[in-house]
């Protein structure tokens, strides 16, 4: 992606601007601070303020628990039993607001999380920039037959040229009659002095979902971790999912102890039902339960052997 050269000077005017404070802050964090982090074609995700820190989840559970301790050690252990036992109220003490610019079909499944602050860019009052998120060959595929909400095999290349071609025509056209019909240029200019202008808010009912938008965000470790947790896992769509693999990597920077908690107990594990751990249990006395007796679906039982393929590894009962 590009930004102007007004937009650069306004990252440098911020980043300029230190300050001296007492509250606790984050190396890693400051240094990318208002920094553009690219995601897709013209998106991106910026940190713009934060407050707390690891510290701030650790002080907070040990309130219940009176004097703490001081070991790097014992402070991951407390975080992770955290984490484990599924505590919310300790990651609800650190906050971060963010700038993120996305594609609008990808806001409208993002704005599903509801537990955050959101302001989002208003083309009614301002004009939306031509700018569309345009698919790599490599993401243009086929319903998938398995999943109504996802996608199968890719389409061959000629065809996903096409695709492309199309998305990046009507994107084109539909923002072509944007630009005539409120009678201003991207710059806010009135390109015809005998022609009036339609009212923004019409006007922009006719571009794709594929514009861009740009909104703030702000949200607390808690319900962030559970945006990820659903965003980040390989099963999202692949357009927020690469904006979540973004935060991930800045939750990393910020709160790297509860970064890795959340990787082995929430992102990266496995939530089994009762039936799935009899089946399990069964596997480590040598036996062999079927998916007829197991009282799995067929749907549960597949998910299972994907997760634990040594399953199939036994004979039929």
């Amino acid at each position: 992606m590009t930004i102007t050269p007004e937009q650069q000077k306004e990252i440098e005017a911020a980043r300029s601007n230190a300050s001296q404070t007492l509250r606790p802050t984050v190396a890693k964090i400051e240094d990318i601070l208002f920094n553009i982090l690219p995601v897709l074609d013209h998106g991106f995700v910026r940190v713009i303020d934060y407050m707390g820190d690891d510290a701030a989840v650790i002080q907070a559970a040990r309130v219940s628990y009176g004097r703490g301790t001081k070991k790097v050690s014992e402070d991951r252990g407390l975080i992770r039993y955290l984490m484990r036992h599924s505590h919310s109220t300790p990651f609800e003490m650190a906050e971060i607001k963010l700038h993120v610019k996305l594609p609008i079909f990808v806001a409208r499944q993002w704005v599903r999380h509801r537990t955050a602050s959101l302001n989002e860019y208003s083309a009614r009052y301002s004009i939306l920039d031509r700018e569309f998120y345009i698919p790599e060959t490599t993401q243009i595929a086929e319903q998938s037959k398995s999943n109504r909400q996802g996608r199968g095999n890719s389409v061959d290349r000629e065809q996903a040229a096409q695709i492309i071609a199309l998305l990046r025509e009507d994107a084109e056209r539909n923002y072509n009659h944007y630009a005539w019909m409120i009678n201003e240029d991207e710059r806010g200019d009135i390109t015809d002095q005998n022609r009036s202008s339609l009212a923004r808010e019409l006007a922009r009912i006719n571009l794709t979902l594929s514009t861009y938008t740009q909104w703030y965000w702000k949200v607390n470790l808690h319900n962030l971790l559970h945006f990820l947790r659903l965003r980040a896992d390989p099963h999202a769509q692949y357009e927020i999912r690469v904006y979540a693999d973004e935060i991930l990597k800045i939750v990393a920077s910020w709160v790297p102890l509860t970064h890795e908690a959340f990787l082995d107990f929430r992102l990266n594990s496995v939530t089994l039902s009762a039936q799935a751990v009899d089946v399990l249990q069964a596997f480590v006395g040598g036996n062999r339960v079927s998916r007829e007796t197991s009282g799995l679906s067929a749907r549960e039982w597949e998910e299972l052997l994907s997760r634990f393929p040594a399953l199939k590894a036994l004979p039929n009962p």
